[in-house]
């Protein structure tokens, strides 16, 4: 597309988010106006559809954002493309989300600011969008959902388990990504884990999953996964990955369950005969919070190369939390704790300009984060994080 036609893509959707509550209400209109026009897709989605809005609205301003960048939005749709097969569209629900979203869009700026130049820039930035979804998943082999089976489920906190699953076929995905989730309990209620181990050609999979209060989907598969239960995943999204760059050493951030897609990459480096230095910083709320360390302790141990320091914000436990009295385990190979916000403390360290770098975890963490590294020196394009934060 040429350089106007994404200028009057993007001043109008800004308009939109540059009104109070715009981006909410650009969400609710678009999902009205297709129920309304197309009332069989509304069978596609869950019935609670508030992430499902906060979704759309991130990964349209992030496709927005990259229209001129080719190279990174063109993998992000191919992505999106064939995880959007699970769901079973056709080339003709494109149209229908086409359509509504621009109707949506028209609505919030008003006739006045909705010209035919308008509306045929939109015409080509979508028609563009959805052809790369469609091309990507017309040329795709593999099933567009898999079939898993819990052979473990582990409490770890009483609002923290780690999942295992088996899967019917094995799938192959790069150690960092994620993959869309349905539980029995939860019909059409998709929501994205990270995998805590590389794929293997035995098709097992360990998820952590932490409760989130007030949740969908999360209480129930802490609270009412059983070993036997069938579980559906979708094909893997995301850009974080082991770089194939060897020589430039590497800095990770996770928080909480986000150790998993960075747990994952270590172990998949850990295949290979030369890496790069890595410092991970794993942080949590409490001490209880950092579940993971005897496995990264055996993994600092095993690779040289790598280094684990714990970062908690709190020096004790909280007050629901067991303690058994039995002496603490003695975990070689990791770094002291240190107390305090993990994105100030990993700040503090120095600005990191010689690093790529990962985070992972909430949304407000991740921003948080990155802000204090760019703050301190580091170069925001040596920062990766997921596309949708």
């Amino acid at each position: 597309m040429d350089s106007r036609t994404v200028a009057l893509i993007r001043t109008t959707f800004k308009a939109v988010a540059a009104e109070e509550g715009g981006s909410e209400t650009l969400a609710r209109s678009f999902y009205s106006i297709l129920f309304t026009d197309y009332p069989g897709v509304r069978d596609f989605f869950p019935a609670a559809m508030d992430a499902q809005r906060d979704r759309l609205v991130h990964a349209i301003s992030y496709a927005l954002d990259r229209l001129e960048e080719p190279d990174k939005l063109l993998p992000f749709l191919a992505q999106l493309g064939r995880d959007h097969r699970k769901y079973g569209v056709q080339p003709a629900h494109y149209v229908a989300v086409a359509n509504s979203l621009k109707s949506a869009i028209r609505a919030c700026v008003g006739d006045e600011m909705w010209t035919d130049e308008v509306a045929a820039a939109w015409d080509e930035g979508l028609a563009n969008i959805s052809g790369a979804m469609i091309g990507a998943a017309d040329k795709e082999t593999s099933p567009a959902a898999w079939t898993a089976t819990v052979v473990e489920c582990r409490e770890v906190l009483r609002n923290l388990s780690i999942v295992r699953v088996q899967l019917e076929h094995p799938m192959e995905y790069a150690a960092g990504q994620y993959l869309s989730v349905q539980v029995p309990s939860r019909p059409r209620m998709w929501r994205y884990l990270s995998p805590a181990n590389p794929a293997n050609s035995n098709g097992e999979i360990e998820f952590h999953i932490r409760s989130v209060l007030g949740g969908w989907v999360s209480p129930a598969i802490v609270s009412h996964t059983t070993v036997g239960d069938q579980w559906l995943l979708g094909a893997p999204l995301g850009g974080l990955g082991v770089p194939r760059n060897t020589k430039r050493k590497m800095l990770m951030i996770g928080c909480g369950t986000g150790i998993a897609p960075l747990r994952a990459q270590i172990m998949a480096m850990a295949q290979r005969r030369v890496n790069p230095k890595v410092h991970l910083f794993v942080g949590g709320h409490h001490p209880c919070d950092l579940y993971d360390l005897q496995v990264l302790s055996q993994l600092a141990v095993a690779n040289k190369w790598l280094t684990v320091t714990p970062v908690t914000e709190h020096e004790e436990n909280p007050w629901w939390y067991y303690d058994s009295g039995e002496p603490q385990v003695e975990l070689p190979g990791l770094e002291p704790r240190m107390t305090g916000q993990i994105g100030k403390v990993v700040a503090a360290f120095g600005p990191w300009a010689d690093r790529d770098v990962q985070i992972v975890g909430s949304p407000s963490m991740v921003q948080t984060t990155k802000f204090r590294l760019m703050a301190a020196g580091t170069q925001a394009k040596s920062i990766r994080h997921d596309p949708l934060f």
